[in-house]
C-alpha cells in the first residue's frame, strides 16, 4: 500500500510503499476512502503536538473507510462486539467513521474497533472523514465540558475554519445565541449560513466593545488564541466559561487569575483526542449523537476543499494558510 509519511520534524510528506498492516486483537483493518485534515496534523509533523508518533509516520487523525476481509481474515481477535455501535458487530464491507490518532494518510490503516462507528447512508465519504475531530470537539466541549444551555450567548473565534464553523453549527443546534468572529465578509457569510446570530470581523478595532454591547458572553470557544482569547475574557459575563480550543494565531494566551477571580469565570481545558483512551463513554455518546443528527439532516459538514491523495502537501499548505472555509479532505480510495 501507499502512505504519505513525514520522515523528520518539519519535513514534507512523501509517498512511501509499505506492507499492508495486519489487524491485531481488538482492531479493524480499514481501506481508506477519504481522510480529514486537522491543524493537529501540522503540529505532529513539526514534533510539537502532545501525541506525536515516532518518525517516520503518516498523519491523519480521522478517516472514512471500509472494513476489509471476511470472517477473521482481516479482523483481529476480539474486535467483534467492541465497536461504538452499541455493542453490535462491525462486519467486513461496512463503511465506517474511524478515529485513528495518526496513520490516516494511507491506503489502509489499522484502528481499534472501539474507535469506529458505522457511517450513515446518504452522507458522502468526505463528510464522514471530516466529522469526528471538529464536530466531536465542538459537541463535547460545549455540552460535556462547558454545559452550554439554550439561550446562552456563545462566542466562536476563527468561526469560518473547520473547527470554528463546527462550533457555530453545534452551538446553534443546542439553542445558543452564537456570535461569530472571522476575517472578511465571505467567511462571516458562511458562519451566518451555519446559524450565527451575530457577525463581527476579526480585525474590528472595537471588537471588545461590540461584544459587550451584545450583552457580554456566557461561553467562549476560542480556536485562535492571543488577542482573540483576551477579547473573549474581557467581554465575559459573570460565571462565564472559557474554552481555549486551539492557537491557530500562534500565540498561547496566559490567563490572568485576578480577572478570573473578580469575574467568577472558569477556564476549562479540553483535549478531545485523549478521551478514547482515558474516558471513552462521553466520546462514544457524543459521536453517536452527531451521526444521528447528520443522518437526520440537522447539519452538514462544510467540506470546502477535496484534494487527491498525492496532493497531501498542497492540502496541508491550504490548511495552514487559513484560507479554507470549512474542512480540507484528502480523497484516498
Amino acid at each position: 500500500m501507499r502512505a504519505m509519511r513525514v520522515h523528520e520534524k518539519g519535513g514534507q510528506l512523501q509517498a512511501d510503499d509499505l506492507e499492508a498492516p495486519e489487524a491485531g486483537p481488538g482492531e479493524l483493518r480499514i481501506r481508506v476512502l477519504a481522510a480529514g485534515l486537522n491543524f493537529a496534523d501540522t503540529l505532529m509533523m513539526q514534533g510539537r503536538y502532545q501525541a506525536t508518533p515516532p518518525f517516520p509516520f503518516a498523519p491523519g487523525i480521522e478517516v472514512c473507510g471500509v472494513v476489509q476481509g471476511a470472517g477473521g481474515a482481516a479482523l483481529g481477535a476480539g474486535a467483534m462486539g467492541m465497536a461504538l455501535s452499541g455493542g453490535g458487530d462491525i462486519a467486513p464491507g461496512t463503511r465506517v467513521l474511524a478515529v485513528c490518532g495518526s496513520g490516516g494518510f494511507a491506503e489502509e490503516v489499522v484502528v481499534p474497533a472501539a474507535a469506529c462507528l458505522p457511517a450513515p447512508d446518504g452522507v458522502s465519504d468526505e463528510e464522514i472523514a471530516g466529522l469526528a475531530v471538529v464536530y466531536g470537539t465542538a459537541h463535547m466541549a460545549l455540552d460535556y465540558r462547558a454545559g452550554l444551555k439554550a439561550g446562552e450567548r456563545l462566542l466562536v473565534t476563527g468561526a469560518a475554519g473547520g473547527a470554528g464553523l463546527a462550533a457555530v453549527e453545534v452551538g446553534a443546534l443546542m439553542g445558543a445565541e452564537v456570535v461569530a468572529v472571522a476575517r472578511g465578509e465571505a467567511k462571516l457569510a458562511l458562519a451566518k449560513e451555519k446559524g450565527a446570530a451575530h457577525l463581527i470581523d476579526g480585525e474590528d478595532p472595537d471588537l471588545v466593545a461590540k461584544l459587550k454591547a451584545l450583552g457580554g458572553l456566557d461561553v467562549v470557544y476560542d480556536t485562535v488564541g492571543g488577542e482573540m482569547f483576551k477579547a473573549g475574557l474581557r467581554a465575559a459575563n459573570f460565571e462565564a466559561r472559557l474554552l481555549p480550543i486551539g492557537f491557530a494565531g500562534g500565540d498561547v494566551p496566559q490567563i490572568p487569575a485576578n480577572i478570573m477571580l473578580v469575574k467568577n469565570v472558569s477556564a476549562i481545558g479540553f483535549w478531545w483526542g485523549d478521551y478514547l483512551e482515558k474516558k471513552p463513554a462521553p466520546m462514544i455518546d457524543s459521536l453517536r449523537t452527531l451521526l444521528e443528527w447528520r443522518a437526520a439532516g440537522r447539519f452538514k459538514v462544510e467540506v470546502s476543499d477535496i484534494l487527491a491523495f498525492d496532493r497531501a502537501n498542497d492540502a496541508l499548505a491550504l490548511l495552514k494558510s487559513r484560507k479554507a472555509m470549512g474542512k480540507v479532505v484528502l480523497r484516498v480510495g
